[in-house]
């Protein structure tokens, strides 16, 4: 790696109302300190997201979700739900009941609105204050109450009377419409927790269970005394962290902040300005990851489309070479690679994507696409170890688009 000195401040040049053309700054351009190939960036990214290396076993899931800062929850549940399939690629088969049990129990995470809906280490609670702050001073998010003063009281003396409750032990999630169509109740509960009076640390058959913050979060952590940048600044660190190497666009995903408040605070995080081999854009490495060896076993597993390795789309290409999207909303009639495709993780390369189902005690590959070749037996373990953890003893093979490969992969898998 080389290094570099000084910072470059941009200059670009736009047309005024009347015609001539004024001379604006731009946010500081970072000379960079080192210079990393496309291959390095690659391992220090899977190094930094755990999955190059020997997982650690002792940290086990919450380990995972304090070195990932955010795991994303979502609905859709195929071999298991997102949010335990990120665990599962990164540390193997633990068990099912093991992950939920590290999330929910104890006070150890919550949930809170970061890269979406995401399960996060309660040490962040203070960090999402400017969040939390900023949804008070908006006033409302999706849903407007009738009578939002009663109808908070309501739900303030519920809890606080009866502890921990769902939406629908609370008096009902819905009027009886559509899912959209909240209750005042429901609406109500959702802004507390938007606002960070009230807070869910668990969920109960994909329900959310609702505490008062005040209670659930430890003492030394229920506070909002961080201001908006100091929370950006250590969410950005956190972010380049957990990513490795990444550039402006990268760190504002990773908790869906804005550029401009990452251009606000970048210099403050540590993270070292680097140019990458092949991006076009400026980028920042945590300076531990790069201090270390980025080596070791890679893992093979499949991802969920929601792990935070490829939940940026942008920057999974860039990284990887590979595009991918979620098609679970795409009408069936136009998916290319099934509901949900996982992509595959082989040593350390996205290697092709299988759709999967179960049915019974069968793992079902509705669909399976490799990049070659050498994919055929990756795939082959992949399946057959999520196989195994889900409960499975067989594997079926629907469709493949390439028949010849098609033919060895049913083959490896024996």
């Amino acid at each position: 790696m080389s290094v570099a000195g000084s910072r470059v401040t941009g200059m670009t040049t736009a047309a005024t109302p009347n015609g001539r053309t004024s001379t604006a700054r731009t946010p500081a351009t970072p000379r960079p300190e080192a210079e990393l190939s496309a291959d390095e960036a690659r391992r220090l990214a899977l190094r930094a997201q755990g999955l190059l290396g020997a997982p650690d076993r002792r940290a086990a899931t919450r380990g995972v979700l304090r070195r990932l800062g955010a795991v994303q929850l979502d609905t859709i549940s195929v071999l298991a739900r997102s949010h335990e399939l990120v665990p599962y690629a990164r540390l193997g088969a633990v068990g099912r009941e093991a992950i939920e049990e590290a999330y929910w129990s104890g006070d150890h995470a919550f949930e809170y609105w970061s890269h979406a809906a995401c399960i996060l280490p309660v040490e962040e609670w203070p960090l999402f204050a400017f969040r939390r702050r900023a949804l008070r001073a908006r006033g409302h998010r999706w849903h407007v109450m009738q009578d939002s003063e009663r109808s908070c009281a309501a739900v303030r003396a519920r809890l606080e009377a009866d502890g921990p409750l769902t939406a629908a032990e609370l008096g009902g999630a819905r009027n009886g419409g559509e899912w959209w169509d909240w209750s005042e109740t429901k609406i109500a509960v959702e802004w507390l927790l938007d606002t960070g009076e009230v807070v869910c640390t668990r969920r109960r058959g994909w329900k959310r269970v609702y505490d008062l913050a005040r209670r659930a979060v430890p003492d030394a952590l229920f506070h909002d005394d961080l201001d908006d940048a100091e929370c950006t600044r250590r969410l950005v660190a956190q972010a380049g962290a957990a990513m490795g190497v990444a550039t402006r666009a990268d760190l504002a995903d990773y908790h869906r902040l804005k550029g401009e408040q990452v251009d606000a605070v970048i210099e403050g995080t540590g993270l070292v300005p680097v140019a990458v081999a092949g991006w076009s854009k400026p980028a920042w490495a945590d300076p531990a990851a790069l201090a270390d060896d980025a080596r070791g076993r890679h893992r093979t597993t499949l991802l969920s489309p929601f792990d935070s390795l490829i939940w940026d789309r942008p920057r999974t290409e860039r990284i990887f070479g590979f595009t991918h999207r979620l098609e679970a909303y795409v009408p069936k009639a136009k998916r290319v690679h099934g509901y949900f495709a996982m992509p595959l993780l082989t040593g350390g390369r996205l290697a092709g994507r299988v759709d999967p189902a179960r049915e019974g005690r069968t793992l079902v590959a509705r669909q399976v696409s490799l990049e070659g070749p050498r994919a055929v037996e990756p795939m082959a373990r992949a399946l057959r170890e999520a196989a195994e953890w889900v409960g499975c003893d067989a594997v079926r093979v629907e469709r493949c688009d390439d028949a010849r490969l098609a033919a060895a992969l049913v083959s490896a898998l024996g």
